[in-house]
């Protein structure tokens, strides 16, 4: 998903020199092409993420497109003030990109997880909300937030999961449906769709049919679509590498009230707790239940 980001804000930068690229002094190699090409669009502030912030919250004021880009953990709570304060309040035209949601650097422990972004950025008012799972929604989305004038949250993991979109046309607030069935229903956000994925395929071997949704926007939410499941009779649930109070669930859980819905739902996530243990993702996952295996024995325990 880095990648993906780097390439496509270098094209946007390179077709309009307002396109600016802030950063916090983090994996400065990844951005060499940028600093060559464009010198006058890259600034680097160094370990400072609330200045950071407040600058581009003041470039874009002068008319630029500053895109920030650091640890999403020192984004979305080392500066929420700022954030909140100076970008959305303002309604300025920030976009804030964060990368290493959920458990990516698991061998650094709670301090850089970040599992309560949601919850924390989702209740901003004007601010957009985007969390791809895939390397396809993820350059849509970079290119997408370009046109939006307006502060924009985009929370990338470390995945380089490849799915075709299933939706012709990238649709801002519209679910991205990526398998159908008729027993069950799957929300899901960001990089643990790649355990998802997993899952289908054991659900399938107890012919247990579920249809897959990619949630990439997050606010606007799609509220249509979620009215459109409970509808259907299945059994719906939210799989999130994120606290399960205010995050992909909460969401879901709010329309499914609002609506007055008729549907039974689950939420699959960190139940008001801190992930636990440390090493690489994937063994971050398998301690809290949210690798493949966890999943579906929380799900089995549900359904049978």
């Amino acid at each position: 998903m880095r990648n993906t980001y780097l390439n496509t804000l270098y094209e946007l930068a390179k077709q309009d020199k307002n396109v600016l690229s802030l950063v916090a002094d983090n994996g400065m190699i990844v951005y060499d092409d940028f600093k060559r090409d464009m010198p006058d669009q890259f600034f680097n502030f160094g370990i400072s993420e609330g200045h950071m912030i407040s600058a581009a919250a003041g470039l874009a004021s002068c008319g630029k497109i500053p895109f920030i880009y650091t640890i999403s953990a020192f984004l979305a709570y080392r500066s929420y003030e700022f954030l909140r304060l100076d970008v959305c309040l303002q309604n300025l035209n920030v976009k804030i990109v964060g990368i290493g949601t959920g458990t990516s650097y698991g061998y650094l422990g709670p301090t850089h997880h970040t599992t309560e972004d949601i919850a924390l950025l989702r209740s901003l008012p004007n601010l957009t909300v985007f969390s791809p799972s895939t390397i396809e929604e993820t350059k849509e989305i970079i290119k997408a937030s370009y046109f939006i004038n307006g502060p924009v949250y985009i929370r990338l993991g470390n995945n380089s999961l490849s799915y075709p979109m299933i939706n012709k046309d990238f649709c801002i607030g519209k679910g991205n449906i990526l398998s159908t069935g008729d027993d069950i229903a799957i929300f899901t956000t960001g990089s643990i769709l790649e355990e998802v994925l997993k899952v289908e395929s054991k659900l399938k071997a107890l012919n247990i049919n579920a249809e897959i949704i990619s949630i990439h926007t997050l606010k606007p939410f799609d509220c249509d679509l979620v009215e459109y499941i409970a509808n259907s009779n299945k059994k719906i649930f939210s799989v999130e590498e994120h606290n399960c109070i205010g995050g992909l669930g909460s969401a879901i859980a709010e329309i499914i009230a609002d609506r007055n819905l008729n549907t039974e739902f689950y939420r699959i996530g960190l139940k008001d707790i801190f992930a636990e243990g440390y090493g690489t993702q994937q063994e971050v996952r398998m301690q809290n239940n949210l690798d493949a295996n966890g999943i579906y024995k929380q799900m089995i325990d549900i359904l049978l």
